[in-house]
């Protein structure tokens, strides 16, 4: 009963500290993890107050946590999804890791660093270190609506591949003592084959168990559960890590339509087991010395380096953007929680020191507030890049728009003999609703239009439908110069402040007011009273969706009461 009563308690102090502690990370805008982290620490004795003493109670929080922690993360691993990806995100995914861990295992025994010295150090830190947080990149897009970007979307598309290739990784951990190359290939059929099992039963058993207690909320959130523990438990008897199986389980239930609603249905106990296995680590953190510091300062230069030297060359020679390759490395730029998860695991094996697990630790929280920051000024630092890039010749302009600048009178026309007079600036949703309506009513008029965006992965779509496509960033003037706005008559500009990044429609105004000083502007706004400001201050006229939106919907509904 005292054991009982002890972990209760355990399990009590680590909510409450970690919901105080998260607060606070909140009010600072740090990310969460960071404050379920630290208070596990200040709940232990190393660096706390000594409330969770129970090593007992602390394992077997840990193991909870991690293995619905990793149950979550296969549910949200849609293997049907990475098909539809493609062939250049196939590429980047697999090269992504590949190329990361071999720059590591090859550079890092020559940085110095009193880490690294023992069997199998090397290679952990060369895994943790080309895997990229989910949790926080997903995050932090969504807040910052970018997660439906090119460069949003190759940020998650390439964390989908970090995941399958740590499932591969955490598939032969158990036989790296051994690692003899019959047995790592055992252990890769063993995967493949709870692979099969696992998705053949939920196919054919477990989609008519959910279908049949559809209506119980309670059942099918019991039933995924038990899934997962089933298939843990499959693993562990044939020599597999059960933290594997819980993978496995998943992603067997997310490969199928009803994986959404589960998703839906455990997202209340979710966060609740996420929580737990992040205090855990926290209640085993060592208090960090000067050294470990600057060793895990020096990894995550490390890690951002290999980050811009994996990413952004594959993304650029994919022809998705130099800006777009920049912006992905940015995105995946700090250490995935499935690093500490795979240094855990190590450390159970007896494969790596306590020394490298604080390390890899402290690096991971370091970059995690890092990573907020870097995210979330992400456009105005792929500028800084993208232009000492630009100075070696490396530019998502063409050789003919390089040529154009500083020719602001010729640009209009590029050299076609075309008079293009009005620019379309930005290519997002309405500006694709423009086009389409263009080439559907009006083709003729694509001839006179020029669409300026920094994304070229339209380019071509739009150089062939009869539009010409010039490179430009709005949040920088110089860009804006040679895409012919001294003789336009018309600048449209589709984008609202809520998705301009490094500037504003009112900035951007003033910036067409000089170059373009013939043209009506037309702007985008988010709201009524911005429009008016804008209209005031030289627009000829502003957008505002949401009215446009309204005032649609407002007709539709009249229309329809008449009619009844």
């Amino acid at each position: 009963m005292h054991g009982e009563e002890s972990l209760l308690n355990d399990i009590g102090l680590s909510i409450v500290f970690a919901t105080v502690l998260s607060h606070v990370a909140r009010i600072l805008k740090q990310p969460l993890i960071l404050g379920y982290i630290i208070g596990g620490a200040l709940l232990g004795q190393e660096m706390g107050f000594s409330l969770v003493t129970n090593e007992a109670s602390i394992e077997l929080i840990s193991e909870i946590g991690l293995i619905l922690l990793l149950f979550i993360i296969g549910l949200e691993i849609n293997l049907s999804e990475l098909a539809k990806m493609g062939k250049a995100m196939f590429l980047l995914g697999s090269l992504q890791f590949t190329l990361s861990v071999a720059f590591i295992l090859s550079v890092f025994p020559y940085l110095g660093l009193p880490i690294g010295k023992e069997k199998f150090d090397l290679l952990y830190i060369a895994v943790a270190l080309s895997l990229s947080s989910t949790l926080i990149v997903v995050k932090l897009l969504q807040d910052k609506v970018e997660i439906n970007t090119l460069s949003g979307k190759l940020t998650v598309g390439v964390l989908v591949f970090q995941d399958i290739w740590a499932i591969l990784f955490m598939g032969v951990q158990p036989n790296l003592n051994n690692p003899e190359i019959l047995k790592i290939l055992a252990s890769i059929a063993k995967i493949f084959a709870i692979l099969v099992l696992s998705f053949t039963l939920s196919k054919y058993l477990l989609a008519r168990v959910y279908k049949a207690c559809a209506n119980s909320p309670e059942l099918i959130l019991l039933t995924s559960i038990m899934w997962c523990f089933v298939t843990c438990g499959v693993a562990g008897q044939v020599g597999l890590s059960k933290e594997m199986g819980a993978l496995v389980a998943g992603m067997s239930i997310a490969a199928f339509p009803y994986g959404a609603d589960v998703i839906s249905k455990l997202i209340g106990i979710r966060d609740f087991f996420v929580t737990l296995f992040f205090v855990a680590l926290g209640l085993k953190v060592p208090l960090p010395s000067l050294e470990v510091i600057v060793i895990s300062f020096a990894i995550i230069f490390l890690m951002f380096f290999v980050r811009l030297i994996t990413i952004a060359p594959v993304v650029i020679s994919l022809k998705k953007g130099v800006r777009n390759g920049i912006l992905t490395s940015l995105n995946l730029a700090q250490i995935s929680e499935f690093s500490l998860v795979i240094m855990a695991l190590g450390a159970g094996f007896d494969h790596i020191t306590g020394q490298l697990k604080a390390v890899i630790l402290t690096a991971t929280i370091i970059a995690s507030v890092l990573s907020t920051y870097i995210i979330m000024f992400n456009h105005p630092i792929a500028a800084v890049f993208a232009r000492i890039l630009g100075k070696f010749g490396i530019s998502d302009q063409s050789q003919e728009e390089k040529s154009a600048d500083g020719a602001h009178g010729h640009a209009s026309g590029h050299g076609d003999g075309e008079v293009r007079d009005i620019i379309i600036l930005g290519y997002f949703r309405i500006a694709r609703a423009i086009v389409h309506y263009i080439l559907d009513l009006t083709p003729s008029l694509a001839k006179r239009i020029i669409i300026a965006d920094y994304n070229p992965a339209f380019k071509d779509e739009l150089t062939e439908q009869g539009f010409r496509w010039a490179y430009a960033d709005l949040a920088h003037p110089d860009s804006l110069t040679h895409i012919g706005l001294h003789d336009a008559s018309l600048v449209i500009c589709t984008i609202s402040d809520s998705f301009l990044k490094g500037t504003n429609n009112a900035r951007l105004l003033a910036t067409l007011n000089k170059l373009a000083p013939n043209a009506k502007v037309i702007l985008t706004s988010d709201e009524p009273e911005d429009a008016k400001k804008l209209v005031s201050t030289g627009a000829h006229k502003v957008i505002v969706p949401g009215v446009i939106t309204g005032e649609f919907l407002y007709d539709y509904l009249t229309n329809s009461l008449r009619k009844v």
